[in-house]
């Protein structure tokens, strides 16, 4: 797998995975498993790979010289 995710995607990711993951605290009942879907972004941006990105031809790395 080569990475496609750049620093400030990654940092994006995993606030944005934290914020779902917080969701356990708020939701009530069935609902509450939504927040399940934020361990998505926390995995992606931990192995700096988005399948997504590679489906696209999207990569926000900079560019190695």
């Amino acid at each position: 797998m080569k990475p496609n995710v750049g620093t400030t995607d990654r940092y994006v990711r995993i606030l944005f995975g934290l914020g779902l993951l917080s969701l356990w605290f708020v939701l009530d009942g069935s609902m509450r498993y939504l927040a399940v879907i934020g361990f998505v972004p926390l995995l992606t941006a931990t192995l700096n790979f988005c399948p997504l990105y590679s489906i696209f031809g999207i990569n926000t790395c900079g560019v190695k010289k």
